[in-house]
């Protein structure tokens, strides 16, 4: 493998506090009920649009109700993404060790790209990504294998040279879509069986694991 693409909320940094704080100011703000920090492990992850629409109640859950509710989450998001959030312990040794053995490193990401882009500055900018890449722009979000495949092709390699970390479904489904080598971490929003279903050729409970699948 010549490169790695990862997913970055669950995968390489725990942000679902700072999430669920916005999404929980914004539930009290409307009058909708609020939401244990435990429920958000399964509304985040495909996108901010989704994860407006699961936290409402079932009534709720109309285009009319989500759209404007999506850029007031924003906004408070805007204000909260970096005061609980932190990167996995064992994330920085295995970026590091990963770009010693000279893979490219890139992020693909489902959360909007400006709040990508400051997370991986702010929280990984000692990193040499070639790439950061969130939602928003040209390319449909994940599980689609556009953006990823795009990426491919922006860093001259073919999807199969790549390793793809991720924490959900929808990242192993993204990684087998668009022809990368799946790889389920443990430690994220989501456990070992759906990663298993969804495609994953591998599985790491630890990042220090993360490095010895490169030569496969």
């Amino acid at each position: 493998m010549r490169a790695a693409l990862f997913d970055l909320d669950g995968t390489l940094m725990d942000s679902t506090a700072d999430i669920a704080w916005a999404g929980n100011e914004l539930m009290r703000r409307h009058g909708y009920p609020v939401h244990p920090l435990d429920r958000f492990s399964h509304f985040i992850g495909d996108g901010v649009v989704n994860l407006v629409k699961r936290m409402l109640p079932e009534g709720e859950r109309r285009d009319q109700v989500i759209v404007p509710l999506v850029e007031e989450y924003k906004a408070l998001y805007a204000d909260h993404w970096a005061v609980e959030s932190f990167v996995f312990e064992g994330i920085p040794a295995m970026l590091a060790d990963l770009a010693a053995k000279g893979l490219k490193l890139a992020v693909l990401s489902n959360k909007p790209h400006e709040f990508t882009l400051q997370c991986v500055h702010h929280f990984l900018h000692g990193t040499p990504f070639e790439i950061v890449m969130g939602a928003g722009g040209k390319f449909p979000n994940k599980p689609d294998p556009a953006a990823a495949m795009d990426i491919a092709r922006q860093m001259a390699l073919s999807p199969g040279e790549f390793l793809y970390l991720g924490d959900t479904d929808t990242d192993m489904q993204t990684a087998t879509r668009a022809g990368m080598f799946a790889v389920g971490v443990l430690w994220g929003l989501r456990g070992r069986p759906e990663l298993e279903a969804n495609g994953a050729k591998a599985i790491v409970a630890h990042p220090r694991e993360v490095a010895p699948l490169v030569s496969r």
